[in-house]
């Protein structure tokens, strides 16, 4: 997987979590199918989180 196309995944899954669950993202669950992705470690998978908290503003 290269990197546009985990980026189209993220948008995507970020995008049915909203469809599913009003206007949040289960940050849980969304690590949880990332770390799913074969050739994401633990070091990558923390890396694309902290992106994703950050673009979300999460603290």
């Amino acid at each position: 997987m290269n990197r546009e196309e985990l980026t189209k995944f993220i948008l995507q899954y970020g995008d049915e979590l909203l469809g599913e669950q009003g206007k949040t993202i289960d940050l849980p669950a969304l690590e949880a199918e990332l770390s799913k992705i074969k050739g994401i470690g633990g070091k990558r998978l923390e890396e694309i989180m902290t992106v994703v908290e950050k673009f979300l503003d999460v603290e």
